[in-house]
């Protein structure tokens, strides 16, 4: 009796996580398809999930109306260096609130904590007033730094709970061994912290890629502007989205995130005890 009630409770988890995955999956799976869909049947009164007459059009049309491959270099340009300076300057200071529980690290966590609360709307005037002074309005590199200043608190965030979550006793024993401070990191931790740091610049660049509001308000001219702000151009005049070609340019917009979180996967969830055994 209690084989079948954990077989059915096992199968009913099964099917919670298969509705959960269509439910993630279906927006996706619709953009693709209407990607690939001829005009006729995107104004179709009974759409279907498989186009009939597949065509690349949507593709050649949107490419040719806008520059969608500067735009992307653009957003990889200012994704990959906000998620590369924000991991660089919130690791260390990870590692110092997590070994360090005094005061000021409580209240450097309950910063980060509230930081998370404010909305854009309350930092584009100040932050819009500080690239001015700087001259780095309608800047690719003005834009990181916005980047950068968003995404490093939650950064600091997560790192910080990769670091709490690596035994001191590690570190200690590295220590009683006769290693020094330097090599102790280096050897010991990091490669514990390895996973968390990937996950940690993983969140960074998708944050910075899919980000639109900073990037529509800082950048002015076309040829600066990122990939997300490019997409707004598929919309007329009156707010009509000319459907084909602008699922055509977000479903290549959604695809360095994927084939990134693809590659890196495996280290992501990598063994969090690489490092752990002593050589």
């Amino acid at each position: 009796m209690r084989a079948r009630t954990g077989k059915a409770g096992r199968a009913g988890q099964y099917l919670a996580l298969l509705a959960y995955l269509v439910f993630l999956a279906f927006p996706f799976l619709w953009l693709i398809s209407t990607a690939f869909k001829p005009p006729r049947e995107l104004g179709s009164l009974h759409p279907t999930w498989i186009p009939r007459h597949p065509t690349l059009a949507n593709f050649r049309q949107a490419f040719g109306e806008q520059p969608l491959l500067h735009a992307g270099l653009n957003s990889l340009i200012a994704a990959l260096s906000a998620a590369l300076i924000a991991v660089v300057i919130a690791t260390p200071m990870a590692y110092a609130m997590a070994r360090n529980r005094g005061r000021l690290a409580a209240a450097t966590s309950g910063w980060v904590v509230i930081s998370q609360a404010f909305p854009f709307v309350l930092l584009i005037i100040p932050l819009f007033l500080v690239l001015k002074n700087l001259h780095a309005i309608n800047s690719v590199g003005g834009l990181v730094m916005v980047y950068v200043v968003w995404s490093l608190p939650f950064a600091l965030w997560m790192l910080n709970g990769y670091v709490r979550a690596v035994p001191p006793e590690l570190e200690e024993a590295a220590a009683v061994d006769g290693a020094g401070r330097l090599r102790t990191l280096v050897s010991v931790t990091a490669p514990l912290l390895a996973p968390g740091i990937v996950a940690t610049a993983l969140f960074a660049f998708i944050t910075a890629w899919n980000e639109f509001f900073f990037a529509l308000v800082l950048l002015k001219t076309p040829e600066k502007q990122t990939l997300p702000v490019v997409l707004t151009h598929f919309l007329g005049a009156e707010g009509v989205a000319d459907l084909g070609p602008l699922a055509a340019a977000a479903f290549l917009a959604t695809l360095p995130s994927l084939v990134i979180f693809a590659i890196i996967q495996k280290r992501i969830t990598g063994g969090m005890l690489t490092g752990a055994v002593k050589s």
